[in-house]
């Protein structure tokens, strides 16, 4: 299957790709939910329909079987890769930098209460008022970025696509098909927009539970286990998450992201480090 949308069949194969589940469902329920997705606004001929499926199960995306059709392992796995590319269903950048940006702020906080000779209390108050104001901090930013992002890359992607469409020769299948193609707009906004929270909410948690764990064992435990295991813990997540996961997730060796997160932490560290002394 092409990745390029030149036609009303490229995007009817989309939307199946996207709209099909892993259970197989009748041809009139497909076709009712790509009708819902015009939003009444034109009805999908049956010939433009059955030549979609025709083409998708001449390339092993679909198979049919009497009334009902089925995502193939071929076509399941094209559609996963569409609904990433279209939906950005996996807030792995946000994940990542929630647990970034709280193993720094516990660390700082640890560091910080031992040079400042600070009380239980006093370190308590710090770590709680830390806490709020970096997830606080994560969630707005990432929320209204993502929003802002998005909005960026649907304006782009649908000056493309509707610019492929206009080369259609049909006027009424040209109509058609940028109609549809900007309903599909529509439902990415949507979907991204749910995701866009999501993402915000996964950065927000991620920054106060990866700092909230080291700090609360930090200031529940006695000496010298407290500093021991807090920074175990410390160590540990920024060795799975923020130097293997992302190694693994970016494909690239193990050793330069390591040396990636112990440039910035450490940079952070001795800058956060410096301003709290000198406060």
């Amino acid at each position: 299957m092409s990745f390029e949308i030149q036609d009303l069949v490229d995007i009817l194969r989309i939307l199946t790709l996207v709209e099909l589940g892993e259970k197989p469902i009748l041809k009139r329920s497909l076709e009712r939910k790509i009708c819902r997705i015009c939003k009444g606004r034109f009805n999908i001929d049956v010939e433009d329909f059955n030549e979609m499926l025709k083409s998708m199960v001449e390339e092993g995306l679909i198979s049919v079987s009497g009334d009902y059709v089925k995502l193939t392992d071929k076509g399941a796995g094209i559609g996963r890769e569409w609904r990433k590319f279209l939906f950005k269903g996996e807030p792995i950048l946000e994940i990542i930098a929630g647990i970034a940006d709280g193993t720094v702020a516990s660390l700082t906080l640890i560091l910080s209460s031992l040079i400042a000779g600070l009380s239980m209390k006093m370190t308590l108050i710090a770590s709680i008022l830390s806490l709020i104001i970096v997830s606080i901090t994560n969630f707005s930013s990432f929320l209204l970025g993502g929003i802002t992002e998005n909005l960026a890359d649907l304006t782009t992607l649908q000056n493309l696509i509707i610019y492929s469409l206009s080369d259609i020769p049909d006027s009424v299948e040209r109509t058609k098909a940028i109609h549809l193609a900007r309903e599909l707009l529509n439902l990415l906004r949507r979907e991204r927009s749910k995701m866009s929270i999501l993402s915000a909410l996964a950065c927000g948690g991620a920054t106060f539970a990866s700092a909230a764990v080291p700090l609360a064992i930090y200031l529940s435990l006695p000496q010298p286990i407290d500093m021991i295991l807090s920074l175990s813990i410390i160590l540990a997540m920024a060795g799975i998450f923020l130097v293997y996961y992302r190694a693994l997730k970016m494909r690239i060796h193990w050793k330069i992201t390591l040396l990636q997160t112990i440039t910035v932490i450490a940079g952070v560290l001795i800058m956060s480090l410096l301003l709290s002394t000198n406060i």
